[in-house]
């Protein structure tokens, strides 16, 4: 566990294989939402006891979310090991795909729960996925899954480290792959969504897949998505 911000941690799961046998790193963040005092969990790794009595330490898990249809791969144990949380997720992903019961679909407003400590846009128009993409207020912290990576140097090998290279999964600054802007099929919708979190008063950045970055964060995401921008 790691402290990144204001009632925001960081957590480290173990790697997941995806499609063709690339692995994966993975990360979730926990943020304990202060009017309520309960936690809010963004796409849960691996639960092991170890890491749930250091989640349970820092409070009631109320909320679970799925930031898109690839992020679930531990949600119904996460859902099955706290039966009181609400299970939130981005538009694609269904109960037969997650495991598990799914109380509510994200959207471009935030829940009532945690409206006014978090922001988020869902950003549409890939074919791969859709994904909500959200901002924790009093860290100046963006929050994304898939769509900005960067992958360390050195993590795949072989043919594998080729493919990585090119498609910009370990580029030397945080990129959109290009799986994803090939992908994108409705650059009108997707700009729409970036430009709403661009306008976000960002600092900070943690990726799912890539290190945490403590300042200029606004900048690495502006100049990841300087593609579909210009």
């Amino acid at each position: 566990m790691a402290t990144f911000g204001p009632e925001l941690w960081l957590f480290d799961g173990p790697a997941v294989t995806g499609a063709a046998g690339f692995e994966f790193p993975t990360r979730m963040v926990v943020i304990r939402l202060p009017r309520h005092g309960g936690l809010w969990v963004w796409s849960p790794v691996a639960l092991t006891e170890d890491l749930r009595s250091t989640v349970d330490a820092l409070g009631p898990v109320r909320h679970l979310v799925a930031p898109n249809s690839l992020h679930h791969t531990f949600l119904a144990e996460w859902a099955a090991a706290y039966p009181d949380a609400h299970v939130h997720a981005a538009p694609g992903l269904t109960p037969q795909i997650a495991g598990t019961e799914i109380h509510s679909t994200l959207g471009d407003e935030p829940d009532a729960a945690w409206a006014g400590d978090l922001d988020q846009v869902v950003v549409r128009g890939n074919r791969i996925t859709t994904e909500a993409v959200f901002f924790h207020r009093a860290s100046a912290t963006v929050i994304v899954a898939d769509l900005v990576q960067q992958i360390p140097r050195g993590w795949y090998r072989g043919w594998r480290a080729v493919v990585a290279r090119l498609d910009l999964m370990t580029a030397t600054k945080p990129s959109v792959p290009r799986k994803f802007r090939l992908a994108t099929s409705d650059k009108t919708a997707a700009r729409e969504g970036v430009r709403r979190i661009l306008n976000w008063p960002a600092n900070r950045l943690v990726m799912a897949h890539g290190a945490p970055i403590s300042s200029g964060g606004k900048e690495a995401l502006r100049q990841a998505f300087e593609w579909l921008l210009h």
